[in-house]
């Protein structure tokens, strides 16, 4: 906080002014640069929260440190089990028996939320569910989320199910920071299973300028949360939104949210030179928010529509570099207005194993301590067409094994009598 300073001049000069027109927030928020992870606007952000279907993001950071680390490849094949296929939705709805890879599972779990590719791939990573639960809160623990415990995989309603929106920007921050290889799965627009096309949840991509990922939640007692990240030039936001009444209004204050940031422009650098790191946010020892009954009880309230006001920022003159930033105009009915040129085709996502451009499937096996794509005509004995396959490469492909054994060419046996 700058105390005693005036910054109506530095507003007036720095800032353009728009219709203003936002809906009151909910619940807690926290806008950050993903680069410095420097604090721009928060409410609330060590408040305790459920987070519902934003956990799929710690499932995916899980995965991707053991794809990183050899103990998976994108192309493993990964079973469907009955305890996978039971959970219940939002899902993808394939049978248990079946495979899908890591790919196609990561794909369906980021798109279209699919609680039981959650738990294919807390069981193929893991081993079991409870496994992978607690890589998954030794890993929060490690990256100071502080406040979050996790008790699944994919947000369910668990009473003990918590995080802040503080722990989820330092989340998002890691997977931008540590897997940068991985980003496109945050920003795909749609998929295809099928015949059928599925939309991505988040309501930025394709409808927010330079919105490139994350991942959206929602349960009864959660309300509408959204993890979203923006880049404008060479700027990268991160905007954590918990707690909104319906998915277009956390999708708009997540773009209002943004527009702050990236329009103060050069000006941010200024008012960010005292900002604290979102690590310094403290976490609060309390019970989380529950809207339960707003979302889901007997007298809910009427869904909030796009258009509804709340809170005008109209004051003469702002003491702080946060009220600065809160006093940018932002018309929020017309950022999301109008659909972009989709960024992307749709997306195959299917079960089985991936195909290389000619049919044959693509096979995964351990090669040298890592899960690797096995090379066609592999083979570890260079000399000798019948030397044991890697581990994993088995007998369920008879015909990619009879494909890579060398063709025997007959040699003509040269007689006595016959001239050369």
């Amino acid at each position: 906080m700058l105390a005693g300073f005036r910054f109506r001049p530095f507003l007036l000069g720095l800032f353009a002014a728009a219709a203003f027109a936002a809906p009151a927030a909910a619940g807690p928020y926290v806008l950050i640069e993903a680069d410095t992870g420097k604090v721009i606007l928060e409410q609330d952000a060590g408040r305790p929260w459920h987070p519902a279907s934003i956990t799929k993001l710690m499932t995916t950071y899980v995965t991707f440190k053991a794809l990183r680390e050899g103990k998976l490849h994108i192309y493993s094949l990964l079973p469907i089990s009955q305890f996978a296929a039971s959970t219940p939705p939002s899902k993808s709805g394939f049978p248990a028996g079946q495979t899908i890879t890591v790919d196609n599972a990561l794909k369906l779990l980021m798109v279209k939320s699919a609680n039981d590719m959650a738990v294919v791939l807390a069981e193929g990573v893991g081993g079991n569910v409870e496994n992978f639960v607690s890589l998954m809160n030794a890993n929060a623990q490690a990256l100071g989320m502080t406040a979050t415990r996790f008790r699944n995989p994919h947000g369910l309603p668990d009473d003990e199910q918590v995080t802040t929106a503080r722990d989820m920007a330092i989340l998002a921050r890691a997977l931008i920071k540590e897997f940068p290889e991985h980003e496109a799965y945050f920003r795909i627009p749609t998929i295809q299973v099928g015949k059928r096309l599925l939309r991505n949840f988040n309501r930025l991509i394709d409808r927010y300028p330079g919105a490139d990922g994350m991942k959206t939640g929602f349960i009864c007692s959660s309300g509408f949360n959204l993890v979203a990240s923006a880049h404008r030039g060479t700027q990268r936001l991160i905007a954590v939104v918990l707690g909104s009444h319906n998915a277009v209004a956390r999708a708009e204050q997540a773009a209002s949210l943004f527009e702050r940031g990236f329009q103060a422009g050069s000006g941010l650098e200024v008012l960010l030179g005292g900002a604290k790191n979102v690590s310094a946010i403290a976490n609060l020892a309390q019970d989380p928010g529950d809207m339960w009954e707003d979302m889901c009880g007997k007298h809910r309230k009427r869904r909030v529509a796009a258009s509804d006001s709340g809170d005008e920022i109209d004051d003469d003159e702002v003491e702080t570099p946060e009220d600065a930033l809160r006093a940018i105009k932002v018309n929020r009915a017309k950022l999301l207005s109008t659909e972009l040129p989709p960024s992307m085709k749709p997306i195959r996502v299917h079960t089985g194993p991936e195909r290389d451009d000619k049919g044959r499937p693509i096979v995964v096996a351990k090669i040298n301590g890592r899960m690797e794509v096995v090379p066609t005509g592999y083979n570890r004995l260079a000399n000798s067409p019948f030397a044991p396959l890697p581990e994993g490469f088995g007998p369920q492909d008879k015909q990619e094994r009879r494909l890579r054994l060398p063709r025997v060419v007959p040699m003509p046996v040269k007689r006595p009598d016959s001239q050369s």
